[in-house]
């Protein structure tokens, strides 16, 4: 588990900091201003602009607070207001001297804590020394909760395959269950064929690390809910290698698996398990190039029955998907809920930073999008549309797993997916990207959590 960040005790030596926006006349200053901080504020250039930051000074020349600009109320292009600030602010305790009309402070906290990450695992970084004071109203253990998971979400996709293995990812899902009672079951090796999971034994049987399907239980009673996370720990594209410029990048290809933990951790650390059979399935591989990997022309049989031709081994995805939506099918869970980094597609329609999510019931996709648009962790319904089922249809067997043509990819999949899954009271496909290209306030480059936040402050109204 990586190192989680703290809140500071409330003190009255804390610092404090003023959310300000721009007024009509320059900023919209607190009325606690003195003349000579706004004329301070006023020489800086301070005007409230998103992201400012004007210090203002003691007279013998230290710190006595800080204006922060945080724009007009109606700008929202930084999803996280508070993380800049933490960002920028010299060490020391901060306190929030104001509440600006519309601001949602719980988000704000949580900007804040996100923005103290750094992946320390094969170098030190430099943390922000800002700490904040956990501002009244909000829900601290909430918050240090949903950090957590964000957190070992990001450690899991930032570690590379060398030490991210199959093995590995099964000892990180080991510790979380150890941390909160769960029991663990693997399935690992030929033993996946001697209990009927022969897409997640084709797809890694080429690995140097055995594949394996890991099974979390928590304790807990009420509606059933199972997650699927994909956990292709490497993806070399298999005989259908991928190019370098792709290939780059492929320790992210289990981002599904770290962020069905992560939100697991989640859940845990808030209690929330214990009014629900929480269920977490992870078929964990690595897609490699050996004498013994799975063919181009293939034809694999799934544990459901549904034979499948295999148009292309970097499709590997939604093979392992498949079985492990299969088993988890098998209990009827209220709710099954798989995540994946699973298409270029679908970040073609949609870039890296709005997952798109696939849900039958309109009332629960509603609720998913709205609690994503509400918590600062945004998705977007895309359709199974019904008229591609035939695109994944190859004549030769049941389902192709690439169909030709280069259109609809991420619905296709989507929609191959689905075929995997009846009993299940509803199903939402979650296709992640996993990974932030550039950095930004409160998300370093690297490893990213998506969808988690949107699915948690979701279920209350969909299990209910």
């Amino acid at each position: 588990m990586p190192e989680l960040p703290e809140f500071a005790a409330p003190s009255d030596a804390a610092l404090h900091l003023w959310l300000v926006r721009p007024g009509t006349d320059g900023p919209d200053l607190p009325p606690e201003t003195t003349p000579a901080a706004a004329a301070w504020a006023k020489a800086q250039g301070f005007a409230g602009k998103a992201g400012q930051l004007c210090l203002l000074p003691t007279p013998d020349g230290g710190i006595a607070g800080a204006l922060y600009g945080i724009g007009p109320q109606s700008k929202g292009r930084d999803r996280y207001l508070l993380a800049k600030a933490a960002e920028s602010l010299p060490k020391g305790d901060w306190y929030l001297a104001n509440r600006p009309e519309g601001l949602d402070l719980a988000t704000g906290a949580l900007g804040w804590l996100f923005a103290q990450y750094r992946f320390t695992r094969y170098r030190k970084a430099e943390v922000p020394a800002a700490r904040l004071v956990c501002p009244e109203g909000v829900d601290a253990q909430r918050v240090l909760a949903l950090a957590a998971g964000e957190y070992l979400a990001r450690d899991l996709i930032n570690t590379p395959a060398s030490d991210m293995g199959p093995e590995d990812l099964e000892r990180a899902a080991r510790d979380l269950a150890a941390r909160h009672g769960a029991t663990v079951t693997v399935i690992a090796g030929d033993d996946l064929l001697a209990q009927n999971f022969p897409m997640i034994h084709a797809v890694g049987r080429a690995g140097a690390q055995a594949p394996r399907l890991i099974d979390l239980r928590f304790p807990g009673e009420g509606p059933m809910l199972t997650l699927v996370g994909k956990g292709v720990c490497f993806d070399t594209g298999g005989l259908d290698i991928k190019p370098p410029s792709s290939m780059g990048l492929m320790k992210k290809d289990m981002g599904g698996a770290a962020n069905v933990l992560g939100l697991s951790e989640t859940l845990a650390r808030l209690g929330l398990t214990a009014g629900m059979r929480l269920r977490v399935l992870i078929p964990a591989v690595e897609n490699a190039i050996a004498g013994n990997a799975f063919r181009p022309g293939d034809i694999l049989t799934s544990r459901k029955g549904l034979t499948v031709e295999v148009n292309n081994t970097d499709a590997e995805g939604r093979l392992v998907l498949g079985d492990a939506l299969a088993l988890a099918d098998e209990e009827a869970p209220a709710l099954l809920i798989s995540m994946a980094t699973l298409t270029g597609a679908a970040r073609v329609a949609l870039g890296p930073d709005l997952p798109p999510f696939f849900c039958d019931d309109d009332s629960v996709a509603q609720s998913v999008h709205d609690a994503g648009r509400d918590h600062a962790d945004p998705v977007w319904r895309l359709p199974f549309w019904e008229p591609y089922e035939s695109m994944i249809e190859p004549g030769i067997a049941d389902l192709d797993n690439a169909p030709g043509g280069g259109f609809a990819g991420a619905i296709t999949a989507a929609l191959f997916l689905r075929r995997f899954t009846e009993k299940a009271g509803n199903y939402i496909h979650f296709d992640i990207y996993g990974w932030q290209p550039s950095a930004a306030p409160g998300r370093p480059k690297g490893g990213a959590g998506q969808g988690m936040r949107a699915i948690l402050n979701a279920l209350p109204e969909i299990l209910k």
